[in-house]
C-alpha cells in the first residue's frame, strides 16, 4: 500500500478517535450540568415564592387596615344611633351598617384565606430550602467525581493529540493539505473503505478501473462520485 494512503488511513482513525471523546466529555459533564440545573430551578422557586408571600401579606395588611376602619364606622354608627330623629334616617344607618358588616364579613374571609395561602407557600419555601441544602451537600461529591472522569478522559485524548501530532509531523504536507479540505465538509467519512465495489461514503458503485485502482493502492484514489479518499480492507482484498 502506497505509504501517503496508509498515513491518510490512520490519520483518519486519529481523527475518529478524538471525536469521540466529545461525547464522552458531554456524557461525563451532564451529572453536574443536570444538578446545577435542578439547583437553578429551586433557588428560581424560593425567589418566585418568597416574592408570592409578600404580595399576599401587602394583601393581608390591606385587608386588615379596611377592617379597622369598618370597625370604626360601626362604632361610629352606633354612637349616630342614639341620635338619629327621624325614619329616614335611621333606615339610612341601618343600611350603611349591614353593608358595613358584609364587608367586615368579606374582610375577615378574605385574611384567613390569605393567611391560608401564605402558611402553604411558607412551607414550600422551607421544603424547597431542605431540597436545596442536601444538594448543595452532594454538588462536591459530583463534582469530584466528574473531575476524575474527565482527568482520565483528557489524559487518553491527550495521548491521542500526540500520537496525531507524531504523524503529521512525518506526511507530506501536500496530501495533508488535501485530506483537510476533504474533512471540512465530510467529517469522519474523509477516508472511507470501498465494500462490494462501492463507496462506502455515498455508497454508490465505483468503475472498474477505479476499483483496480483502489486493490492496487499504488496511489491516492478518490471516489468520482463524492470525492473521498478509498481504500481498501484487509478482509476485502
Amino acid at each position: 500500500m502506497n505509504l501517503h494512503l496508509k498515513q491518510l488511513i490512520d490519520l483518519s482513525q486519529i481523527d475518529k478517535e478524538i471525536d469521540a471523546f466529545e461525547p464522552q466529555i458531554e456524557e461525563a459533564n451532564y451529572k453536574l450540568e443536570a444538578a446545577l440545573a435542578k439547583k437553578q430551578s429551586i433557588d428560581s422557586d424560593i425567589e418566585n415564592l418568597t416574592k408570592e408571600i409578600k404580595d399576599e401579606e401587602v394583601k393581608k395588611k390591606k385587608n386588615e387596615l379596611h377592617l379597622q376602619e369598618l370597625s370604626q364606622k360601626l362604632e361610629d354608627n352606633s354612637k349616630k344611633s342614639s341620635e338619629v330623629k327621624t325614619e329616614r334616617e335611621m333606615k339610612s344607618l341601618q343600611l350603611e351598617e349591614e353593608i358595613a358588616k358584609e364587608q367586615v364579613t368579606f374582610a375577615n374571609e378574605e385574611i384567613e384565606r390569605l393567611e391560608r395561602v401564605i402558611a402553604l407557600k411558607t412551607e414550600q419555601v422551607e421544603a424547597a430550602k431542605e431540597s436545596l441544602k442536601e444538594l448543595d451537600a452532594n454538588l462536591a461529591s459530583i463534582k469530584a467525581e466528574v473531575d476524575e472522569k474527565l482527568d482520565v478522559i483528557n489524559k487518553s485524548r491527550q495521548e491521542v493529540f500526540v500520537k496525531k501530532e507524531k504523524l503529521i509531523s512525518e506526511m507530506n504536507q501536500k496530501g495533508l493539505a488535501f485530506y483537510q479540505k476533504i474533512r471540512r465538509w465530510a467529517k469522519n467519512t474523509t477516508v472511507v473503505p470501498v465494500e462490494e465495489q462501492a463507496c462506502m461514503g455515498c455508497h454508490m458503485v465505483i468503475s472498474d478501473k477505479i476499483y483496480a485502482d483502489v486493490i492496487k493502492a499504488e496511489e491516492i484514489t478518490t471516489c468520482p462520485h463524492c470525492g473521498r479518499i478509498l481504500y481498501m480492507e484487509a478482509n476485502e482484498e
